[in-house]
């Protein structure tokens, strides 16, 4: 692969139009292409549907291993490199494949499967209204900061027993983490440190929270193992449900179709939060595949040992699988937004929960809502694998507190 006037990754994260990128990315390549993920790091990034769904489903070719990656193993990527808490080894079921996968992954299924949904609802609800209720006085908030960034954190970190301050010390470590930049590694270990004092804590103290229930688990043979699974669960649980919630919210206020449904229009919540799995899902480009053998995807010659990115936001929009009439995909459900084959995200059912309650209440509780700024001048998380606003000022009519 030339390493020469490759296109950053994050050009398709960080830029007004991603499909656009992604547009410019194909005329050049094809459906896979050769980017960059930092300086002098190249690797593919896979942009068809069919195409992704080639690699996941394939094992025997295509590893979630990073230990196959060979610029990892030979030296070519820096051990301080700001790729490495979403690129490097860890033990849990994100990295792992085949028997290994499935073992590292049985805790996580299980303990999503015994889940109370009917209690978790009245709590996501409950606090979504605690949340609301500290701006409703006010008549002006941020969306994200004050709303759409502290639901899932709060959430998720509640299902682990975690108490609300280290909920909100997690969120600045997996903001670092996701961003893949020059604090990405200080912000991983912040989260391990937590996680840490919180196995210890309920080693001393058992209680009927997940971080209990892995302790028991037989599957996980180490603490590393423990700490790592919910480093997975609780990264992948916060930052993905985060940017769906303030997407739906971007796309409620901003998109005709929708922003005239929280003044009594026709498109509601359940047509905001598909649509954003189509145009702008929560993983847009997902890491990280690495090649078994020499073969050719799509034209492309992949080396063994190459990084394969998956790019989901690209895919989706593959005219294969999805059309360019709105109103026609409103029910299609082929997206790629949780992945497919053996790494099949877990938690679609529980993160849905979340993001309905999550714009619903917001909407209802919030009245004569309007964005506070342009369109365009929403500005999102610096991300090669996301794309989450930073910010999602609004203004509306001042209320008493609901309670």
């Amino acid at each position: 692969m030339e390493m020469t006037d490759l296109t950053p990754l994050s050009a398709t994260t960080t830029c007004q139009d991603p499909q656009a990128a992604y547009r410019q990315l194909q005329a050049r390549w094809g459906m896979v292409a050769p980017v960059e993920l930092e300086p002098g790091v190249p690797a593919w990034l896979v942009m068809g549907h069919p195409e992704i769904l080639q690699v996941v489903r394939d094992e025997r070719l295509w590893s979630r291993d990073p230990n196959h990656w060979r610029l990892y193993t030979g030296g070519v990527v820096r051990p301080d490199s700001g790729l490495g808490p979403m690129m490097f080894p860890r033990d849990n079921a994100y990295f792992a494949d085949g028997d290994k996968h499935r073992r590292l992954r049985a805790p996580l299924d299980e303990g999503l499967a015994g889940l109370d949904v009917h209690g978790m609802s009245r709590v996501i609800r409950s606090r979504c209204t605690e949340l609301i209720d500290q701006v409703a006085e006010r008549g002006r908030a941020d969306l994200v900061a004050e709303y759409a960034a502290v639901v899932p954190m709060l959430t998720v970190a509640g299902l682990f027993g975690i108490d609300t301050d280290q909920g909100h010390q997690l969120r600045q470590a997996l903001i670092a983490l996701f961003g893949s930049g020059a604090d990405s590694q200080a912000g991983n270990r912040n989260l391990e440190r937590i996680l840490t004092t919180t196995i210890q804590a309920r080693r001393a103290n058992p209680d009927g929270d997940l971080t209990t229930a892995f302790l028991r688990h037989p599957s996980l043979s180490t603490d590393y193992e423990l700490q790592q699974s919910m480093v997975l669960m609780i990264s992948a649980g916060y930052e993905t449900t985060c940017s769906w919630i303030a997407q739906a919210l971007r796309l409620m206020l901003t998109d005709p179709r929708f922003a005239r449904r929280v003044r009594g229009g026709r498109l509601g919540v359940d047509d905001a939060l598909n649509e954003v799995l189509w145009r702008d899902p929560p993983m847009a480009n997902m890491p990280a595949r690495y090649a078994l053998a020499d073969c050719v995807l799509a034209g492309a010659p992949i080396q063994r040992g190459d990084a394969v990115i998956l790019g989901f936001a690209a895919a989706n929009a593959d005219p294969r699988v999805h059309t360019d009439d709105p109103w026609l995909e409103i029910d299609n459900r082929a997206h790629l937004a949780f992945s497919a084959g053996p790494h099949t995200c877990p938690a679609h059912r529980p993160a849905w929960l979340i993001a309905r309650i999550a714009v619903e209440t917001a909407l209802h509780h919030l009245h004569d809502l309007v964005l506070d700024i342009s369109a365009d001048e929403i500005t999102l998380l610096p991300s090669p694998w996301t794309r989450c606003p930073a910010s999602l000022p609004v203004r509306f009519t001042p209320t008493r507190r609901i309670r």
